[in-house]
């Protein structure tokens, strides 16, 4: 029932403080939160007394007696009767509305049809909603609607509330994980003087009292590896990242990862880690390690598939390591950024043929050296790093490498990444100077991780964008 517009609420609001009735009071002493009531059994309801608050979202009947539908995290049933409430019930029959928040108190008990209600003995008016509550999109398409309008989004669609309840679940089961094998949570700059530790296109701003360009992080790794040399040597951050680039169902500018680093550790150790602590959060959170995600079911089950990236291309067809850099370029569907390079060359023909029918949980190691410059030559093939990524149906969830701890190799991959810049190359890494200082006091070796916090709950809670997984994604500003 939408019974009054914005002109009308208005004039409500202003008629409800006239007769004395504050339509936004401070607070309301609740006695139970509405899941905890309908949570209990039959025995512990009946004729017990609770005082709740909550959102009408359903208004039946209007004569001497009417029930509303009040909802905060689950929907319960309130009566309200002239007999019970005297002249208060015309407050009820003339000021209450669809859409605004209201706290009652009163006794539970079970109507003739089963259901458990509130007789509502006194109620409060919490805040008056000014405009009217749409009873549902009305098939509405436009998704960069429901993005901005949030808010509407989650109370009239149940299964996007549920959806950021669990997000917040996941991300608290994973903490719980990481505490319990001795992990220590440390956060690190958001704003940061030189961008590192990925290669991406970063977001720049200006720092007035210091006059000079800063960056949105791209990623935690080069402060997490200070706190390692510091002698942390269990550490991790949740943090937001922000890298200028994609806006699609995989990608927002704005997103969230984990990223852990050990000391006296290697990427088998992360690969560990990484199996262990997805498929222990998934059954925390979920019960389950199998979950139907698209066409597919993906068993979380350890152990997990380890293949090279040189197999998985040869699995193709592409046994790269007897073509020649001719056939290669002739195979790319894009020019590699600042000239072309062998082993980048190689993980884009990866990307191309590999990565989508990567459907169980992979991972994919001993990646081209060329591909970062942050990761330790390979101990039996210095054609290679000890790097792996993590696929699960054909998405990316991780990246791992065996951390370079060489302060005279890493200052010549940076001086290289430099030189990419130069030619084109606009993801290349900078040159940080003082990270090379802090590794020549001394850095042990490590491995390190970063899982993408996002693309894991579009997995867990079978969600194929990653816009129904972020309460606020990035959506063009409306004119």
């Amino acid at each position: 029932m939408e019974r009054f517009d914005f002109k009308e609420r208005s004039e409500s609001v202003n008629a409800l403080r006239k007769i004395g009735i504050n339509p936004y009071p401070q607070k309301f002493n609740m006695t139970d939160e509405i899941p905890k009531i309908v949570s209990r059994n039959k025995k512990e309801i009946v004729d017990k007394e609770v005082s709740t608050a909550g959102r009408v979202m359903a208004i039946r009947g209007h004569g001497k007696m009417a029930f509303i539908d009040i909802f905060d995290g689950e929907k319960i049933q309130c009566c309200f009767r002239v007999n019970d409430l005297g002249n208060k019930y015309e407050i009820f029959k003339k000021y209450i509305t669809r859409g605004d928040f209201v706290g009652v108190k009163g006794e539970l008990f079970f109507t003739k049809a089963g259901e458990l209600t509130i007789m509502v003995k006194d109620f409060d008016i919490l805040s008056k909603a000014l405009y009217n509550l749409p009873s549902t999109w009305f098939g509405l398409k436009d998704v960069d609607v429901r993005y901005r309008l949030r808010n509407l989004d989650m109370i009239l669609n149940d299964d996007v509330r549920k959806t950021f309840v669990l997000r917040g679940r996941i991300i608290a089961e994973i903490r719980n994980y990481l505490n319990s094998i001795g992990f220590v949570e440390i956060e690190t700059p958001i704003l940061q003087p030189v961008y590192g530790g990925a290669n991406a296109k970063p977001f720049k701003t200006h720092v007035n009292d210091l006059n000079e360009d800063w960056y949105l992080s791209i990623s935690p790794e080069l402060y997490l590896k200070r706190l390692i040399m510091g002698g942390i040597s269990k550490v991790y951050s949740i943090t937001k990242n922000f890298r200028n680039e994609s806006i699609d169902t995989r990608h927002n500018p704005e997103f969230t990862s984990i990223e852990l680093y050990q000391a006296y550790a290697d990427y088998n150790d992360m690969m560990d880690i990484t199996e262990k602590l997805v498929s222990e959060v998934a059954k925390k959170v979920f019960g389950t390690a199998k979950f139907k995600y698209g066409e597919h079911e993906i068993d979380l089950s350890t152990p997990w598939k380890r293949v090279t990236m040189f197999d998985a291309l040869k699995e193709k067809g592409y046994d790269v390591e007897k073509m020649s850099d001719e056939e290669i370029q002739s195979l790319l569907e894009k020019e590699i950024p600042g000239g072309y390079n062998r082993g980048l060359a190689i993980a884009k023909l990866f990307e191309q043929f590999c990565e989508s029918n990567l459907i169980q949980p992979t991972f994919v190691i001993d990646h081209p050296k060329e591909t970062s410059p942050l990761c330790k030559l390979h101990r039996k093939d210095p054609r290679l790093i000890e790097r792996f990524e993590l696929y699960i149906s054909g998405m990316e969830l991780a990246n791992a490498y065996t951390e370079l701890n060489d302060p005279v190799e890493q200052d010549e991959k940076f001086r290289e990444e430099t030189k990419r810049r130069v030619l084109g190359d606009e993801e290349a890494q900078q040159y940080d100077k003082d990270f090379i200082e802090a590794m020549r006091y001394g850095m042990p070796p490590a491995g390190g991780l970063g899982i993408g916090i996002d693309r894991l709950v579009m997995i867990l809670t079978e969600k194929t964008s990653i816009k129904e997984v972020i309460p606020f994604p990035m959506t063009k500003k409306k004119e």
